[in-house]
C-alpha cells in the first residue's frame, strides 16, 4: 500500500522534530516523493551523513521492492 505525505513527514518527524519538512508528491501515485528537510542538526555533517540520517528516520519504508515507500528524491538544508 502506497504511503501518503503525512506518514513520510511524522516519520521523519519522529528524528526530526524542530526541522522544516516539506514533502510533495511528484507523480500523484503516492510512490514517487520528494521531500526537503531543513534542521540545524545537520551543521558539521555533509550531505551523504545528512540523507543518511534521513532515510535512517524512514525506519526501512524504503528497504527493497517490499519497501512502502518507492521513491524519495531527498533534499538536506542547514538553516541559514
Amino acid at each position: 500500500m502506497p504511503m501518503q505525505a503525512q506518514d513520510i513527514e511524522d516519520l521523519i518527524r519522529e528524528s526530526f522534530p524542530s526541522a522544516k519538512i516539506n514533502i510533495t508528491d511528484l507523480a500523484g501515485d503516492g510512490n514517487h516523493y520528494a521531500a526537503e528537510v531543513e534542521d540545524e542538526s545537520f551543521r558539521g555533517k555533509n550531505r551523504v551523513q545528512q540523507q543518511r540520517a534521513v532515510y535512517a528516520a524512514l525506519k526501512g519504508k524504503m528497504d527493497g521492492s517490499q519497501g512502502e515507500l518507492h521513491a524519495l528524491a531527498l533534499t538536506t538544508k542547514i538553516p541559514i
